[in-house]
């Protein structure tokens, strides 16, 4: 398995281009299927988690390249409905493919998906709303078994604003007979952006971005060429790396209003930003401050996705700092890691309590899940002396070379593979 080797204590400097945001293309791709012939997206990123959803349509019967940040995706020859486990099981986002599959084919097979470890992660509210829309569906073990003759609109209530339920339910009600209302809805850039998708297709869809998605179904959508927004995760992580390493960043291609909870924080804790239009600069020449308490919680509160590198920062910050977790319980196994290196944190169910300590030491540490590996690099990258991170497929599914993306700053980071056996 690949490690990353980090030689740590340099601070970050210089200019980077944030690439394409990977939880608004899986989507996108995706919906793609609602259309007849030949969709291009810009800015998709190159991750495991886009290779596994364009292997997935091509199992489906689509043609897919992946060329120099561009997809373009042929889907007239799609004629499977049947999602294969195998490859369900390498990516939960595959649960997205459902809302499509079934409004094109009338019936789909999907199986339980996979993803990172990180808490409970139930498709409930995936299920619950293609049933308003006239979807009869069968469970037999972890498989799942969706048939609609067709599919009508409804008035549908989210318990919990669930981000891939509203997309999967946008997508399946996009060419559903009549209207579809979603109350309590995601609110998420992504959703945004799949919402200008589908419109840029033929869709009829407002309110993406509120609580509240109205949706008038059409018979058809058309085949178009869309662009992808900035990813405001790999943003966030950048400019928390940057903060961390008492450096001075500037971040190209982003859009600061998808990140402001935690331009908030970083200020608190007495991080420099200035923003320019799509550009942000970040820099902290002093150890940062305390901050007294962060509550991740569903946007635009501040993002889980961003909870573990933050934490990073707060580690090396004057005080003590409370960030409690609301979203997902398994969402702080980085805390013994991080204590690895030096870190002195203590949790209490789901609130971690991080004194701040002078700095951190390298270590051998493994990433559990996506973002928690992106924090043991940041703290690679902020510690004293050689940080080495295992396991870090986990960090390939959201980052696009994420030791190439940072040695451009001037980080001491490279990418060891071991040489198989003979």
């Amino acid at each position: 398995m690949d490690k990353l080797v980090i030689e740590g204590g340099k601070p970050l400097s210089g200019t980077i281009v944030i690439q394409g945001a990977k939880n608004a293309a899986l989507p996108i791709l995706a919906a793609s299927l609602l259309a007849d012939g030949t969709t291009t997206l810009d800015h998709v990123p190159d991750l495991l988690d886009i290779d596994v959803m364009l292997n997935i349509l091509r199992e489906l019967g689509c043609r897919a390249e992946h060329t120099g940040g561009t997809v373009v995706l042929d889907t007239e020859t799609a004629h499977i409905s049947h999602v294969p486990e195998a490859l369900m099981r390498q990516m939960r986002s595959s649960i997205f493919l459902m809302g499509p599959l079934l409004a094109r084919f009338g019936e789909t097979q999907v199986y339980q998906p996979g993803g990172c470890a990180i808490g409970e992660r139930k498709i409930d509210l995936h299920l619950e709303g293609l049933q308003a829309l006239g979807a009869e569906i069968e469970e037999l073990g972890n498989r799942i078994i969706c048939r609609a003759d067709k599919l009508r609109g409804a008035d549908i209530h989210l318990s919990f604003p669930s981000v891939g339920a509203t997309e999967n339910i946008m997508m399946a009600a996009a060419l559903a007979e009549g209207r579809t209302t979603i109350s309590n809805a995601a609110r998420e850039p992504e959703i945004q952006d799949l919402q200008g998708f589908l419109n840029a297709m033929g869709a009829k869809i407002m309110g993406a971005g509120t609580d509240t998605i109205t949706i008038d179904g059409v018979q058809s959508l058309t085949p178009c060429r869309y662009k992808i927004i900035p990813d405001r995760i790999v943003a966030g992580t950048v400019m928390v790396a940057a903060a961390a390493t008492r450096g001075q960043v500037t971040l190209q291609n982003t859009q600061p209003a998808h990140l402001s909870s935690l331009i908030h924080v970083l200020r608190r804790a007495g991080v420099q930003i200035v923003i320019d239009g799509d550009i942000i600069k970040v820099g902290c020449a002093a150890r940062p401050r305390a901050v007294e308490r962060i509550v991740t919680s569903p946007y635009p509160a501040f993002p889980t996705d961003l909870q573990s590198q933050v934490m990073v920062l707060l580690t090396l910050a004057d005080g003590v700092s409370v960030l409690k977790e609301t979203i997902f319980e398994g969402r702080l196994k980085h805390v013994d890691e991080l204590s690895r290196m030096g870190a002195d944190i203590r949790v209490d169910m789901n609130a971690a309590f991080i004194r701040g300590v002078p700095r951190l030491y390298g270590a051998t540490v493994e990433a559990t899940d996506l973002r928690a590996g992106a924090a043991l690099v940041i703290a690679g990258l902020a510690a004293q002396g050689r940080t080495v991170v295992e396991q870090i497929h986990h960090i390939d599914r959201g980052y696009e070379k994420i030791e190439t993306m940072l040695s451009r700053l001037g980080a001491r980071i490279s990418r060891y593979t071991p040489v198989p056996n003979n």
